[in-house]
């Protein structure tokens, strides 16, 4: 695969998909979103908890990370929906997504009269927006506009042996044809900072990663002091981990071999190419937000105790690490990298998750995407998060 069927978009970005989204600027707009979404199925709402009572450094994260999960190439189109005084105002998210040339509206339901009215215009809105994104057919794309991103959930012993090696694989094959692959979860990186530092493609680099890496263990050891190294969740442990640094090493294993090309901040686009690392959060919801507004298109999740959590607007493929939990939980899983552990190769298994990332990059839907995994959009804070 050299090639593949994506969405063009006017910045020159490709999708593989072609969403319309619903953004409430604030939470207090997520009902009429509601209400759109059941009048308009085909939309997408991005549901989230914040857009007020923040400040600061928050403030702009969350500004950020909404702007840049909109940006998102596969999103066609946006309705931004306000409230009308909160903080993070409908008009500038506007704003900010317009400069990606994708076509975007605002209301604000104070402006319309009340919650049913709001939802009328708002459906009428996104009913025009679904028909305009209708008309943009796939066309062929390089593979080296491909951006995935990497994240790991619910893992266990298993995890660093058989399904993050594998993903390993398929970062430095998409690497090798151009594309790029983001790797993230700082904390989940404590206890690794030597051997990414020495990958790094610039001293700099290799500075960035260390003093990110560092400060991620700093605030832990701060929170949890002599339980610092055991920031892992229960089923981690039941799963056989026995500490952070154990979880970590089979973590980094996703980014497989190339070079470290840029350490970026979190929610952010990535100016680099190739293996890059966002410092981000371990907990899931958080890291694969910050994902979306990386630009990602897919995302390969590796999982040893079964998490089927997706995300709104990027398919997520679900790899389990053993083959109990891919028969337990066949279901949400996509693909079964336990089969090693009974003698297949992890080329084997990177060859077969290529093989259904082609399949999904051109619109065969994922499990998560299938049992409507959505959740909530879940914003990180300038604070730890594990």
């Amino acid at each position: 695969m050299r090639t593949f069927m994506g969405y063009a978009r006017p910045d020159g970005s490709v999708g593989v998909r072609n969403h319309v989204v619903l953004l409430p600027s604030v939470a207090c707009a997520n009902g009429v979103v509601a209400a759109i979404a059941r009048a308009v199925p085909d939309a997408v709402p991005l549901y989230h908890g914040h857009g007020c009572g923040r400040a600061g450094a928050d403030l702009m994260l969350h500004q950020r990370t909404l702007v840049n999960i909109a940006k998102n190439p596969n999103v066609a189109a946006v309705l931004v929906v306000g409230l009308g005084c909160e903080v993070i105002r409908a008009e500038g998210l506007a704003l900010a997504i317009s400069l990606s040339k994708k076509p975007v509206e605002h209301l604000y339901i104070q402006n319309e009269g009340g919650s049913r009215r709001a939802a009328t215009k708002g459906a009428e809105i996104a009913r025009r927006l679904l028909a305009d994104a209708s008309k943009i057919e796939r066309s062929p794309s390089p593979l080296s506009v491909l951006r995935l991103g990497l994240e790991c959930g619910g893992s266990d012993a298993f995890s660093g042996i058989t399904a993050n090696p594998a993903v390993g694989l398929v970062a430095d094959w998409l690497v090798e044809n151009g594309g790029s692959v983001v790797l993230t979860e700082s904390t989940e990186m404590i206890g690794t900072a030597h051997i990414l530092a020495s990958r790094a493609c610039s001293e700099s680099v290799a500075d960035e990663i260390r003093k990110r890496i560092d400060l991620a263990e700093k605030q832990t050891r701060e929170i949890l002091g002599p339980l610092a190294s055991y920031v892992i969740a229960p089923g981690n442990m039941d799963g056989g981990m026995s500490s952070i640094r154990e979880k970590s090493l089979g973590c980094i294993a996703k980014g497989g071999g190339t070079p470290v090309n840029q350490v970026f901040d979190y929610a952010a686009v990535p100016d680099e190419k190739g293996l890059v690392i966002m410092d981000g959060p371990g907990y899931d919801a958080e890291s694969m937000a910050g994902v979306a507004a990386a630009g990602c298109q897919a995302i390969l999740f590796t999982t040893g105790r079964g998490n089927p959590i997706g995300f709104p607007t990027v398919p997520v493929i679900k790899i389990a690490s053993n083959p109990q939990l891919y028969e337990a939980m066949e279901d949400d899983m996509d693909v079964n990298a336990g089969d090693v552990l009974h003698g297949k190769s992890l080329d084997d298994v990177a060859d077969e998750i290529k093989r259904l990332l082609s399949r999904v990059i051109e619109g065969e839907q994922t499990r998560a995407e299938i049992n409507r995994q959505d959740g909530i959009v879940c914003l990180y804070a300038s604070r730890p998060s594990f």
